[in-house]
């Protein structure tokens, strides 16, 4: 038993340092590892040009189709839970908006043909504002929007 377990540290041991070894010699470049990601959308500084980098489109449309659950007050506005659902066909992605941040894209997910169009996160909100999900879907941009009062040290106030 002890065999098997050092047999195992040693083979991980020797992987991580010829993955390393490959990283530093210049064989793996990480920026070609990695998945790109819309980051003129994300240091966007208001709704209209972080939905438009993103979507192509800031034109969005309310819908009850889209629902987003989120606490009416939120004690700590680090953490607060989000959750973005809708029964609507063939939706691409879901994006996450908080109206009062100093960048207001919180989050894009991606989804492929046959997922569920359900997330749920924890998001960072800087003052009370709408938190606004965006959903795109092959006829447009529906969306739908709560306000969450963010409140100081957690006093209700």
């Amino acid at each position: 038993m002890i065999d098997s377990k050092r047999r195992m540290l040693l083979q991980s041991s020797l992987g991580v340092g010829a993955l390393g070894v490959a990283v530093s010699a210049g064989l793996l470049a990480p920026r070609a590892v990695l998945a790109s990601w819309p980051e003129e959308a994300f240091h966007a500084t208001d709704k209209a040009t972080a939905l438009s980098s993103l979507l192509g489109s800031d034109a969005t449309e309310a819908s009850d189709a889209v629902k987003i659950k989120a606490p009416d007050i939120a004690e700590n506005g680090a953490v607060v839970p989000v959750t973005v659902e809708t029964e609507t066909a063939g939706v691409k992605s879901i994006a996450i908006i908080s109206a009062g941040n100093n960048t207001p894209l919180i989050a894009s997910f991606d989804l492929g043909e046959s997922a569920v169009p359900f997330v749920t996160t924890r998001i960072k909100m800087a003052q009370t504002s709408d938190v606004i999900a965006v959903v795109q879907t092959p006829d447009g941009l529906l969306s739908a929007a709560k306000e969450v009062k963010v409140t100081i040290g957690g006093c209700g106030g």
